[in-house]
């Protein structure tokens, strides 16, 4: 029998969003069955086999795996729609209804069988027509006469009804005069559009944000009515939301078994008391505190009304839960290059109530040996601002020099948004020297104390910070620096890097990259800047297929010289294969200048390819180039492993 709607109803929205079947299928059932309609239509319940149980229980081993992978292929390929729809419709609604509808693989052995998945996918194409905007619908369920039997959905979706004058009554207590403005002009549903009832329901959602938004934290919304008139084919919304009294914040009340002093979180309030409520800023606090790192969980919320003061202020009630107060962390790496090492950090969190990082660490390698301590104050003086102080006794040894010292730092780093970072600070360390003269290749070891001023600048318009793929990046640095020895030398040394990343799809699946730095030392020569300080070339973030430092001029015996000038530049095609696996190609170039600009003449070029495996946060990078231009006695291939993309 045709399921027909009457000629005019009144709506309530209560059960506007129910999901009846997996994520996969259509799960809107628009509009709520009618408040006032004596004659309902008639309700189709679905029965047979239960949902499949689940794959996600680790008890099979890899061939079983993949013998279920090629089984679910050959039934793919069986699947058919569980039922056939027919009827005038256009091709987007028929796919929608399609899809809710579903396919199905067991085949069909009775009558009985084939009805009883005709009527529910009768409520499917319901759900959708409703959803859509088609309350004038005729909908039968059927089977044919045809053995085996298939189950049929005569569908005639009658006129799609258009939205009218949308309206809000206000329940209780009215807010002010602009939050009302505010409030309609948030509805946002055109009379005549097609009275779709996701936009109906989305309304609601942006009137009672726009409250909330405006200080109104308790705005709520209550049953709305909707009135489908058939006489003319539209829709009427009502909203019935209930504002509430206007709320003022108070400061922060902490709760917390931990050593954090609440004064230091009060400071962190994003508003001060009387301001109104603003869920932007209590989720600002959130994220202050969250990102100190310190914290297993934070959370922050509007204390309740009854908790409001006698000035009609309210608190903020934040709950944290402090990580342990230490931690141990160790790991071990080799290269061929620089050998083995051992890294130890050993740190303390929260030392002095405020979310602080106190850091002991240690490294031991064939290359760079050293130990520090870091002290870490987030937030500090004000929000968004981190202090470290730091010291360090180090022993380095390269091919092209070796350096013994101890220096003490501070850097301040202010952020902007969320990747982008200003820092100032500065530097001093005593450094015992060991490097070659040029015209010589004599040992030329000098006490040196070296002052440097830094300043440094980030901005980062990429999407992902390890795996970006559309958007750019620029950084730039810059190092004043005085050289305290047997001669004094001032000199600058500067540092801009800029990258870019192109799409070549919709879905980002390609992805064209490009990385050009370029480096120059103002106000030195060689040998007087010594080759700590100087600019060198090589290895995996700088050009791949060369060793660490092997680009660039060189000494008699093949030291690496270093230069007071970098040129770098590096383009690489990423591709992804599956959702897991990936592969780049890419070309690394880059030189070294001893005495002034940089000979793009000699410049040396590596290549290569790598794979990419996915974790889901930063993928997991192997790279493997070979020299191609200005090859001198390299090894025929280098080997790179990392975790997130090269640049």
């Amino acid at each position: 029998m045709g399921i027909v709607p009457l000629r005019r109803r009144l709506f309530t929205f209560i059960d506007l969003l129910r999901c009846r079947r997996a994520p996969s299928r259509f799960a809107f059932d628009g509009l709520a069955r009618p408040a006032r309609d004596r004659r309902r239509p008639r309700r189709y319940r679905e029965g047979g086999a239960r949902g499949e149980s689940s794959l996600g229980r680790l008890i099979y081993a890899v061939a079983a795996a993949a013998a279920l992978c090629v089984q679910g292929l050959g039934a793919e390929a069986r699947a058919e729609p569980r039922a056939r729809v027919e009827g005038e419709l256009g091709d987007d609604l028929r796919d929608a209804i399609q899809r809710a509808i579903g396919d199905i693989d067991d085949p069909i052995e009775t009558r009985f069988e084939a009805r009883r998945r005709a009527r529910a996918a009768a409520e499917d194409a319901i759900a959708v027509l409703r959803s859509e905007g088609y309350y004038a619908y005729s909908v039968e369920p059927d089977v044919s006469e045809s053995d085996p039997p298939v189950p049929l959905v005569r569908i005639q979706p009658g006129p799609r009804f258009t939205l009218g004058e949308a309206a809000i009554d206000w329940q209780g207590e009215a807010p002010d005069e602009p939050s009302q403005a505010a409030a309609r002009d948030a509805v946002d549903l055109e009379p005549g559009a097609p009275g779709r009832a996701a936009e109906v329901v989305a309304a609601e959602g942006r009137i009672v944000a726009t409250l909330q938004g405006r200080g109104y934290a308790d705005a709520s919304p209550r049953p709305r009515e909707v009135i489908v008139d058939h006489a003319d084919d539209s829709l009427t919304p009502t909203y019935r939301i209930a504002a509430g009294r206007l709320v003022r914040l108070n400061g922060v009340e902490l709760r917390t078994d931990g050593r954090t002093r609440p004064a230091w979180v009060d400071g962190l309030a994003p508003w001060t008391p009387g301001e109104r409520y603003s869920p932007d800023s209590v989720g600002e606090l959130e994220r202050r505190l969250l990102d100190t790192g310190v914290y297993d969980s934070v959370t922050v919320a509007l204390a309740p009304a009854e908790r409001e003061t006698a000035e009609g202020l309210r608190p903020v009630v934040v709950s944290l839960a402090e990580r342990k107060r230490r931690s141990i962390e160790a790991g071990a790496s080799y290269s061929t290059t620089d050998g083995a090492g051992v890294d130890v950090r050993w740190t303390r969190y929260n030392v002095l109530g405020r979310a602080d990082t106190l850091a002991v660490l240690g490294r031991l390698s064939e290359q760079d040996s050293r130990v520090g301590v870091d002290l870490t104050l987030p937030h500090w003086r004000r929000a968004q601002q981190t202090l470290v102080l730091g010291a360090a006794a180090y022993d380095v040894s390269t091919d092209a020099y070796d350096e013994t010292g101890f220096g003490v730092r501070t850097d301040v780093t202010r952020r902007y948004g969320k990747t982008s970072y200003l820092t100032v600070g500065g530097t001093l360390d005593a450094s015992r020297t060991k490097d070659r003269r040029p015209e010589d290749l004599s040992s030329l070891g000098r006490d040196i104390v070296t002052a440097s001023v830094l300043g440094e600048v980030l901005l980062d318009r990429s999407n992902d910070p390890l795996d970006p793929r559309r958007g750019w990046r620029v950084a730039a640095r810059a190092e004043p620096t005085v050289l305290l020895g047997e001669e004094n030398l001032p000199y600058v040394r500067v540092q801009v890097q800029g990258t870019g990343y192109l799409p070549l799809d919709d879905q980002a699946r390609t992805v064209l990259a490009g990385r050009l730095r370029v480096g120059r030392i103002l106000n030195g020569s060689i040998p007087e800047v010594p080759a700590s300080r100087r600019f060198f070339a090589g290895g995996g973030g700088s050009v791949r297929g060369f060793p660490y430092q092997a680009v660039g001029p060189r000494l008699a015996d093949n030291t690496p010289k270093g230069g007071l000038s970098l040129f770098e530049a590096s383009a690489e095609v990423r591709r992804d294969l599956t959702e897991r696996w990936g592969v780049a190609l890419f070309v690394d170039a880059g030189s070294v200048g001893s005495s002034g600009a940089v000979d793009l003449g000699d410049l040396a070029v590596g290549a290569g390819f790598g794979v990419r495996y996915n974790l889901g946060f930063a993928p997991i990078r192997v790279d493997i180039a070979t020299p191609v231009s200005n090859r001198r006695g390299e090894a025929a291939f280098q080997i790179y492993l990392s975790i997130g993309q090269s640049f």
